[in-house]
């Protein structure tokens, strides 16, 4: 096992459990305490976990990892899901996406198309995702509409009243939405309120919501509510969802593509 990949599989315990003692991480990682003390020496430098006297807890009380520590997580799921979003693009189309490891692979997907490879433009995409427009912007074919906005760390998305100025201006065919929670009930949420406030808006510019997301996201409730159910036309996922859960959805009117 790598550092790279030691300090995720810490990351993600971390995440699940809360909090991390030296021992049983040594343990579960077939290390030494040694190794362990050094690697959560590493990452409370990089403000990514609170050190304490036998391990480590989560930074803070709404813990998020920062982007680039989440995209390995349940990857194969997202590049089927990302491919099947993609795959519901027209040539020619306004689209927004929002930031996100699901959405940040869509882009990908989108790049890759040959049927995109050309044109004036080929997509117009509308971001307001630093990583996003970066990985884009150098596709002359593909017309990039970065918002405004204060930059977050953690997810690199624009958010504020400038973000919000510069997209209330904007008419776009679809979004892609990426999100930390979906529920039949309460609908589409995340765990920020100012990139909640971003995702609606986007939404409500939007003549189709699609929410990409895993199923590890679904029948389950995040604290900032992005738009309810019914706004959302398609929900692409993987097969992990259960038939009794795509069939809430699909009540509520949502097509349930699983892939």
């Amino acid at each position: 096992m790598t550092r790279k990949e030691r300090w995720q599989t810490l990351l993600d315990l971390l995440v699940e459990r809360g909090e991390l003692e030296v021992e049983p991480a040594a343990e579960a990682l077939g290390v030494s305490a040694a190794t362990i003390r050094r690697d959560l020496d590493r990452l409370a430098e990089q403000q990514l976990l609170v050190r304490t006297r036998g391990g480590a807890v989560v930074h803070g009380v709404s813990y998020e990892l920062p982007l680039r520590y989440r995209t390995s997580r349940r990857a194969a799921e997202k590049h089927r899901i990302s491919e099947a979003v993609a795959a519901l693009i027209a040539p020619g189309e306004v689209i927004g996406l929002t930031g996100g490891t699901t959405t940040t692979e869509v882009a990908r997907a989108l790049a890759g198309r040959r049927d995109l490879a050309t044109g004036s433009p080929a997509l117009t995409v509308v971001t307001n995702a630093l990583n996003i427009a970066g990985e884009l912007v150098i596709r002359p074919q593909f017309k990039i509409v970065l918002t405004g906005g204060v930059a977050r760390s953690q997810s690199y998305e624009l958010t504020g009243p400038l973000a919000q100025q510069v997209l209330g201006q904007l008419t776009v065919d679809t979004a892609v939405v990426g999100v930390d929670a979906f529920d039949p009930t309460d609908g589409a949420a995340t765990r920020h309120e100012d990139e909640a406030a971003m995702n609606r808006l986007l939404c409500e510019r939007a003549r189709r919501v699609v929410v990409a997301a895993d199923s590890t996201k679904l029948a389950v409730r995040a604290f900032a509510r992005i738009c309810p159910t019914e706004a959302v036309h398609t929900l692409v996922t993987d097969t992990g969802l259960p038939t009794p859960v795509a069939a809430a959805f699909e009540a509520a009117g949502v097509e349930v593509l699983r892939v």
